[in-house]
């Protein structure tokens, strides 16, 4: 009988996510993927240090028990098989339980988001994103030259989001674009008691969520979740109602009428932070050295950015 990943939150990460390989992704930027290639190859026994996904993915695989598999984390990468050999060593040495892997050489590796059951696809390369939302999974951009102090919180995975376009619809935040804050507040006081429409990260708070309850007794790691909004009252109560209408908890909301984010995150700490908007990520950034990432779509005025590099494929 064929083994199966259902009923786990399966994470498929690049590379660069997990490890620190910015030093190699330059040898590809100046080069070409056969000089990455032979470093890699090179490198073959020297172990990669963390990279920005790295503390967080160890504490999620501290959720795991003998008797019970519920966290996947499968590597799922546009490297080739043989830095795939380095990628899986490095992971032993840290004493990361990582047993499965994809490796493209420079293809997308999203289409295999599928058949993994991702609940989530993190990767340190913006069109690798994109391509894997405009597929229907939940995806985020890891900024890969930030990072967390690990320790900070080893007992708990701390976990953000922000609400229109990324837990929930877009449908309320189009209003505002369109027709201002008045109108915005007016929809949402009209339409309190009737849900918003789902969003791309809320399969992934479903998981998450199931997750919590079931580890909530009997795990040394605890998971923590916020709501972290623009929303402000009256346009609070829509988004509450949705939660429970869902029959989703979330341990803090944050409900800031338009202020800055950053400030509010340094005090949270999260692991992790989903936004739509970049410019709420660089704010993060600049209060506190995070990992971070961006969601749903990158707003129209950063996905119509060429990719990096035009049509070089990076490693991932």
């Amino acid at each position: 009988m064929a083994a199966s990943l259902t009923n786990q939150l399966v994470v498929a990460l690049s590379s660069r996510a997990l490890f620190d390989f910015e030093a190699e992704n330059k040898v590809f930027e100046d080069g070409d993927d056969s000089a990455y290639m032979a470093l890699q190859l090179s490198r073959l026994d020297e172990i990669a240090n963390p990279g920005c996904a790295f503390p967080l993915v160890k504490k999620l695989l501290a959720l795991n028990t003998p008797e019970e598999q519920r966290v996947e984390v499968v590597i799922v990468s546009r490297n080739d098989p043989v830095s795939g050999l380095r990628i899986f060593r490095s992971a032993e040495h840290h004493e990361l339980n990582l047993t499965r892997g994809v490796f493209t050489r420079g293809s997308p590796a999203y289409r295999y988001l599928k058949p993994l059951g991702a609940k989530l696809f993190l990767s340190a390369h913006e069109h690798d994103v994109r391509a894997a939302l405009e597929a229907g999974f939940p995806a985020a951009r890891v900024f890969a030259q930030s990072m967390t102090e690990a320790d900070k919180h080893p007992n708990e995975i701390r976990i953000a989001f922000d609400g229109d376009a990324v837990l929930f619809s877009d449908e309320a935040e189009r209003v505002f674009k369109k027709d201002g804050l008045p109108a915005f507040t007016a929809h949402e006081r009209s339409k309190a008691l009737q849900p918003l429409p789902p969003g791309p990260f809320k399969p992934l708070l479903d998981a998450i969520h199931k997750l919590q309850q079931e580890t909530a007794q009997n795990s040394p790691i605890r998971i923590r979740t916020a709501l972290v909004t623009a929303r402000s009252a009256p346009a609070h109560e829509r988004a509450i109602r949705t939660l429970m209408q869902w029959n989703i908890s979330i341990d803090e909301a944050m409900f800031l009428g338009g202020l800055e984010k950053g400030p509010f995150l340094k005090e949270f700490e999260p692991d992790f932070f989903f936004d739509d908007q970049t410019g709420h990520c660089e704010s993060v950034r600049i209060t506190r050295p995070l990992k971070l990432m961006t969601g749903k779509g990158f707003r129209r005025s950063i996905a119509s950015k060429p990719a990096i590099k035009g049509a070089r494929k990076k490693p991932q």
